[in-house]
């Protein structure tokens, strides 16, 4: 297994492997044969940032089984899916502010998710399998009383697109079986969402085939697995951490803008 992270340090952003407590930089294209520089920066004199800034970033919508049970929702044979704003990108331990017009509820959904390393265009499920370069966790931010403010015509990008509710990170880990893995969400230390990825209706390579038949996919993309039971309203002041073993923890703070 790989870690990769992107970092700034004394003022410069690089990306590198992390290897304990040391990020070692490497430089040229992350998807296409990254080479080391032989630099290493200790960790802790490191910012992490998010570790990719993708073209497009995908959410789904009703990928998991307990959750499809408990809102009485039937199976989707496709994946049910949504643009973000690849602008609401953040990274570890950078605030998600909701915008200051707006006071309303606004939820964490911890995720699994995937960046594309090569293009995908119609492939198949193999070939979906092998443009998969990494996982990393995700927090689908979701400003919900925006999502059905007007009846006629439900607002999934307005409410998931404001600036800063994209957090991810806080790395992409390379060689890890996506089947074994749990997402945990804890709010203040208090664990709230703690599901299985094998849960998932809709698994990674079918996804990414799927969605390559419509569009076409791009090193860097991100696409968010949809989330499980638990997901509930933040409070002022509350850290949330999105806990996935093997990748690490993304942790932000809730803190809406003052009025």
């Amino acid at each position: 297994m790989t870690l990769w992270v992107r970092f700034n340090h004394a003022g410069l952003d690089g990306f590198g492997m992390l290897e304990g407590d040391t990020i070692l930089r490497h430089e040229g294209d992350l998807f296409a044969g990254a080479k080391p520089t032989g630099e290493a920066v200790p960790l802790v004199e490191a910012k992490l940032l998010a570790p990719v800034q993708p073209g497009l970033f995908i959410g789904l919508w009703n990928n998991f089984r307990e959750a499809a049970a408990k809102q009485n929702l039937a199976l989707p044979d496709v994946p049910l899916t949504f643009l973000k704003n690849p602008r609401c990108v953040i990274g570890p331990d950078a605030p998600i502010r909701p915008p200051g017009s707006y006071a309303g509820r606004v939820i964490y959904e911890g995720e699994l998710g995937l960046v594309i390393g090569a293009t995908c265009a119609d492939v198949t499920e193999a070939q979906a399998e092998a443009a998969i370069f990494g996982l990393t966790c995700i927090n689908d931010v979701t400003a919900l009383d925006l999502l059905h403010a007007d009846p006629s015509f439900p607002q999934w990008a307005r409410a998931k697109g404001c600036d800063s509710f994209g957090p991810i990170g806080p790395a992409i880990a390379t060689g890890l079986d996506w089947s074994a893995l749990r997402v945990k969400v804890a709010l203040n230390g208090r664990v709230r969402q703690d599901y299985p990825c094998a849960d998932m209706i809709i698994p990674p390579a079918q996804i990414v085939s799927l969605i390559s038949r419509e569009m076409t996919l791009q090193p860097g993309d991100v696409i968010a697995c949809g989330t499980s039971v638990g997901a509930l309203p933040m409070r002022p002041g509350m850290v949330v951490e999105v806990t996935i073993e093997g990748i690490g923890t993304l942790r932000n703070i809730f803190a809406p803008q003052p009025e």
